[in-house]
């Protein structure tokens, strides 16, 4: 398997009343390419924040990481965001659509800022629409008029806008009923099969079912990794693999 990151003894400390907070430790891992990638652990364990480090959106304190064969530890601010921009895509609980903005305005503003090919963009915009099953006669509204569950494929579609080499998302269903939240799994499941490389944090472990490998941290150490091979649904043994590994995480 290709891969896509890979880290040599990352570290993320914070400084608290004087005191430091060791939130990263020495983390080597690696995340493959069309894997769908899930990170769980408890509270506190670092799961978010290994996300935005891996991603870029926050440096390390120590160690290496390298994104698609490139060490993005050193690059500079404005360099590591043009990076961002071109090779990864983000869904987070809240969706930070831009209200003043239509929903196909919302995507496009994303893409211009790649590919400044609008008629190009506004194509692949609309496609991404279709995909993720936003109805046409949605796409001139404002995102205050979508649902919650609209609203979260609206930000699928605009993660995908640029052809990310990888989508991270930080607990998407975190903010949804079950059956809306249950959509947006299906969404990130099918542009999966269809190749997408994906890694999400959740606690939830309906949402952990999705994924084909599970990196379980604890005190900001990888405690385990459970490979459980591609999605099927309801195939039980697949689903107590998971569980039973989770018992032994001590989730």
């Amino acid at each position: 398997m290709k891969s896509i990151i890979k880290t040599e003894k990352l570290c993320k400390s914070f400084s608290s009343g004087g005191l430091q907070q060791h939130v990263l430790k020495n983390l080597d891992l690696e995340i493959y390419e069309g894997d769908f990638t899930i990170i769980m652990g408890a509270s506190g364990a670092g799961k978010s924040t290994l996300l935005y480090t891996l991603s870029g959106m926050d440096k390390p304190t120590l160690g290496k990481i390298t994104f698609n064969e490139k060490t993005i530890t050193k690059m500079s601010i404005d360099k590591l965001a043009y990076f961002r921009r071109k090779n990864c895509g983000f869904v987070f609980q809240q969706t930070y659509l831009i209200d003043s903005m239509s929903v196909l305005d919302n995507i496009l503003v994303s893409g211009l800022l790649v590919n400044k090919n609008r008629k190009e963009v506004t194509k692949k915009a609309k496609e991404l629409l279709k995909k993720v099953d936003i109805d046409e006669k949605l796409w001139k509204k404002f995102p205050t008029q979508l649902s919650g569950g609209e609203a979260q494929r609206v930000g699928i579609a605009r993660a995908l806008i640029n052809n990310p080499k990888l989508v991270f998302a930080d607990e998407p269903t975190g903010a949804l009923n079950s059956k809306t939240g249950l959509d947006v799994l299906n969404t990130l499941t099918e542009f999966n099969n269809n190749g997408q490389s994906i890694v999400m944090v959740t606690h939830d472990i309906k949402s952990a079912r999705r994924g084909n490998r599970i990196i379980y941290l604890k005190d900001g150490e990888v405690a385990g990794v459970c490979n459980l091979g591609k999605y099927i649904p309801n195939d039980k043994e697949r689903h107590q693999k998971l569980s039973d590994f989770l018992v032994k995480m001590g989730w």
